[in-house]
């Protein structure tokens, strides 16, 4: 096997891209293809060596950008807004005066801004005081916009638009545990922080720390997944319309809860990974970063290029130096300030193709992956971040949410692949809802599933679910209610006789988990609630529900009540993850 990629235009020998791929020789007449893949990532890395001083300080961002307190006890704020014409900054600490306290320009589109300290030597920003830039734009507008490195963002009670807010308490808080090491054999809790509460409310870190990771670990899971943790203005969007892509969000609870809730899960030898979008971002102005310094562009492409017809939202440009530094920094910042172990990220379907996948149904042709459609710039972003988050971190673990079936995918960045470690079997579950939709039991066809649990890439992991939060969302049903329906609220009780219905769907339910789980990949992955067959859909409060937690929640009470058949999935389950 192939340890270390060379290139011929860069200087040094290629790969024997032959013994790269034992059972993959099919890739051959595209080594052309994977060999200017790598000289582009080998290109930009020497890039960023040469201009930054390595990946090391390049993604350390977050320690430059954004506000800071000076040794003196001032501050000093840098920002990055090439377009604007003037840049100001406001809040509480003047009294919220537009133009009263104005940014140096400095070159590349930078600013920058130092308030000394008050006449008491203390900080010119009060721990938890609000702030604002004010951008002038090429028009003379001033428009009010968010800092883009903001650590921690707060809803104003009258507008509900977030709002910047200064973290820096007086004491910092001090993770206890180390990082466990990874199992070879991941069993995934995907979790949701907001909904883990059984009551109609939105629940918070300390909640998920004290209530659910007990129940984790009971059932035998190892890793948590943590979604929605981003902050995002829309509850309902489900995390996936990012507005601070620094800021944990503040409907949970502050900063420290969330390292609390990382720490204990590491106390008890599980690790934690965080749902990571950077394959798009929220068309929010005044608390997000499209249209940032008065223009279009910015973070984003420009024009067509610049946005997701499908989602409603801004396609980073990842072309830009500013944007890889923000992209790569946000990453160490969620690894290094919170300890998260590793990343899932989100739609790279939609950062791999020009297309971004859509009504585009992949035939396995490898003329799709290797030719113009693939976008080579989100692609080398794609590779440089797997090879820095593996480089500061030899356990961090990724995983790609990626449905088109893109080869060498998770095969090491130094070997000519993107450097994931798991891809989600995303066929997997969509096929048991369409059997459970479409067939009757006598009529499946079970070489059929069987080739769907199996069919993967030699050589790159997979994780396997039977169903995610995606299957669970409004308008669709979890696998337990597409089985049993109705009668989850008549005759699930051990009290009352065992119907065909119920008895059908609790034996289906527990041979779909098992075969998957045995057949579908290398890990293992389960949604909140899923384990012990939690009945209906997913939908978060919203104007078209009247603002309803009813569905926004984990019904716990059903697998704690031992008159319930709830419990019989939930052991089952347990079984599973022990094996």
């Amino acid at each position: 096997m192939a340890t270390k990629m060379d290139v011929d235009e860069a200087g040094s020998a290629p790969p024997d891209l032959n013994r790269l791929y034992d059972l993959d020789s099919y890739l051959k007449p595209f080594d052309k293809e994977i060999k200017r893949r790598y000289k582009c990532f080998v290109d930009l890395l020497e890039h960023i060596n040469q201009h930054e001083g390595g990946l090391e300080k390049f993604s350390r961002g977050y320690e430059h950008f954004g506000i800071h307190v000076t040794e003196d006890g001032g501050v000093v704020m840098r920002e990055w807004a090439p377009g604007a014409e003037e840049l100001y900054l406001m809040g509480d600490f003047n009294e919220w005066d537009k133009t009263s306290r104005s940014f140096k320009k400095l070159p590349f589109g930078k600013w920058e801004l130092v308030l000394p300290p008050k006449d008491d030597g203390s900080c010119p920003l009060d721990h938890l005081s609000k702030y604002k830039l004010v951008v002038k734009d090429k028009h003379g507008h001033l428009l009010e916009r968010i800092c883009p490195w903001a650590k921690y963002t707060i809803p104003c009670n009258e507008t509900k638009i977030y709002e910047a807010t200064f973290w820096n308490p007086p004491e910092k808080y001090v993770f206890q545990q180390p990082r466990p090491k990874p199992s070879p054999s991941l069993r995934i809790y995907e979790s949701h922080v907001g909904i883990s509460s059984w009551e109609g409310k939105v629940a918070d870190y300390k909640y998920f720390a004290y209530n659910v990771i007990p129940r984790i670990k009971k059932q035998g899971y190892n890793c948590i997944q943590m979604m929605a943790i981003m902050e995002h203005a829309y509850y309902a969007s489900f995390g996936y319309q990012v507005t601070s892509f620094f800021a944990a969000s503040s409907r949970y609870g502050p900063p420290d809860d969330l390292k609390l809730l990382i720490d204990m899960a590491h106390k008890e030898g599980i690790t934690v990974l965080l749902d990571v979008v950077h394959s798009h971002a929220s068309t929010n102005t005044l608390d997000g970063l499209n249209q940032f310094d008065g223009t279009n562009a910015c973070f984003f492409h420009e024009g067509s290029r610049g946005t997701h017809d499908l989602w409603g939202s801004r396609c980073f440009d990842y072309t830009n130096w500013e944007v890889l530094r923000f992209l790569l920094s946000n990453l160490r910042w969620w690894m290094e300030e919170y300890q998260f172990d590793g990343f899932r990220f989100d739609g790279v379907t939609s950062m791999l193709y020009h297309s971004h996948g859509i009504a585009h149904g992949f035939s396995g042709d490898l003329g799709e992956y290797f030719g113009l459609p693939t976008d080579s710039e989100s692609i080398t972003y794609l590779m440089l971040a797997n090879h820095m988050l593996h480089e500061l971190n030899p356990n961090c673990i990724t995983i790609a949410e990626e449905v088109s079936g893109m080869p060498a995918l998770c095969r090491p960045v130094s070997e000519g692949g993107n450097g994931f470690d798991y891809r989600l079997g995303m066929a997997i579950p969509d096929k048991w809802i369409k059997i459970l939709k479409e067939q009757k039991d006598e009529d499946w066809n079970i070489g059929d599933i069987v080739h769907t649990l199996i069919n993967r890439r030699h050589g790159e992991k997979t994780i396997a679910y039977a169903e995610s939060h995606d299957q669970a969302l409004v308008g669709d049903k979890t696998l337990a209610f597409w089985l049993m329906d109705a009668e989850m609220y008549t005759n699930m009780s051990c009290m009352s006789e065992l119907t065909v219905t119920v008895d059908r769907g609790l034996a289906l339910h527990k041979m779909i988990r098992l075969i998957t789980n045995g057949l579908g990949g290398e890990g293992w992955l389960n949604f909140i609630g899923n384990e012990f067959g939690h009945p209906e859909w997913l939908d978060f409060p919203r104007v078209g529900n009247n603002s309803s937690f009813h569905y926004a929640r984990r019904q716990w009470n059903l697998v704690d009540d031992e008159t319930l058949r709830y419990k019989f999935l939930n052991n089952f389950d347990r079984g599973l993850c022990e094996q």
